[in-house]
């Protein structure tokens, strides 16, 4: 968002940017800058203004100021240590007399924030007891000892919050890992039934394909004295089960090209009477019926049934040494019947 004429400009992706990039640093040299901050605003009050007496404060103040707001430092790695040293230093503030008045010790409200965010149950709790009874038994008014409560609780309650969002945050992007891991399983499982589906149907085109081949150029040398018209259409035969063949094939590994879809429809209900036609050509005599009301099915279920009669009519003609075969398609209620039979 821009607002010309004032120069305003709003950016999100730039704020963002800039908090992915803060959030990367490393956490000693946050905290250390972090220390320095807290350091120079507790050193403003004895640098802002002189003594009463002329000249610096009592070098006790300054002393302090730095000594309560560097251990800030090492605030994640020791919370607890911290906010005791922190606290501690700070109550010695006021054993010189010629020192600024600190309104706020923001050193161990730092310290008592990061105690809230990072330790456990038990010890933060102590550590907030022990805080608030240290600043109800030190300060001089009722009203500095609410001023000063409800800083503590209001330091302790973001801490808090800081915590639950990061809790929060991290079960995201567990989950969001978890999903992920569970995505990719799924894709290989969808990527290995769809190899296993390819692996079943060429196994199906191939054997087809080759076991008409046979029989017919195992027919063709036989007749191709006696009948050169039937020894043609063996050699015809076995040019069009291999073409057909590699019609499949090509359509079935042009699937597996990313990007490509396939060159033909898969083969459905339809195709069984051409498919009957091509087997009968072997010399097998072949009949086809349909009983019952044909109906529309799903893609699958049509595939499903060709490759079927597809791979019975194979072993017919591979193994059974059939003169005749049959195949009959039954339509029922809710089911499709299908029967294929021969004399071998």
């Amino acid at each position: 968002m821009r607002e010309e004429g004032r120069g305003i400009v709003s950016d999100p992706t730039l704020i963002t940017v800039a908090r992915r990039r803060f959030h990367a640093l490393p956490h000693l040299r946050v905290d250390a800058g972090l220390a320095v901050l807290i350091t120079i605003v507790q050193l403003w009050p004895l640098i802002s203004r002189e003594s009463p007496q002329g000249g610096l404060w009592h070098w006790w103040g300054y002393a302090v100021a730095v000594a309560a707001s560097v251990p800030l430092v090492w605030r994640r790695r020791a919370p607890i240590v911290v906010l005791l040293a922190s606290l501690g230093v700070s109550t010695l503030y006021d054993l010189a007399g010629n020192v600024a008045d600190q309104p706020i010790w923001y050193g161990a409200l730092v310290a008592l924030y990061t105690v809230a965010a990072y330790s456990p149950r038990g010890p933060r709790l102590i550590a907030f007891a022990v805080t608030a009874a240290g600043g109800l038994l030190t300060v001089g008014s009722w009203e500095t000892a609410l001023r000063g409560m409800v800083l503590l609780v209001a330091a302790y309650a973001i801490g808090r919050a800081a915590a639950t969002s990061r809790a929060h945050a991290a079960a995201l992007e567990e989950r969001a890992v978890r999903l992920e891991k569970e995505r990719q399983m799924e894709a290989e499982r969808a990527a290995q039934r769809e190899r296993d589906r390819i692996a079943r149907d060429m196994h199906d085109i191939l054997g087809h394909a080759v076991s008409l081949m046979v029989v017919q150029a195992e027919a063709g040398p036989v007749v191709v004295r006696s009948d050169p018209a039937r020894a043609e259409a063996a050699f015809d035969a076995i040019a069009e089960a291999g073409r057909d063949a590699m019609v499949q094939l090509r359509r079935m590994l042009g699937v597996l090209k990313e990007g490509e879809s396939p060159r033909a429809p898969q083969p459905t209900l339809g195709d069984l009477p051409a498919l009957a036609e091509q087997v009968a050509e072997t010399g097998l005599r072949l009949t086809f019926d349909v009983r019952g009301e044909p109906r529309a099915v799903a893609p699958d279920c049509a595939v499903a049934a060709y490759r079927i009669t597809q791979e019975a009519l194979t072993n017919i003609v591979k193994h059974s040494g059939a003169d005749h075969a049959g195949i009959r398609l039954t339509w029922e209620d809710h089911n499709l019947m299908i029967d294929i039979t021969d004399d071998g």
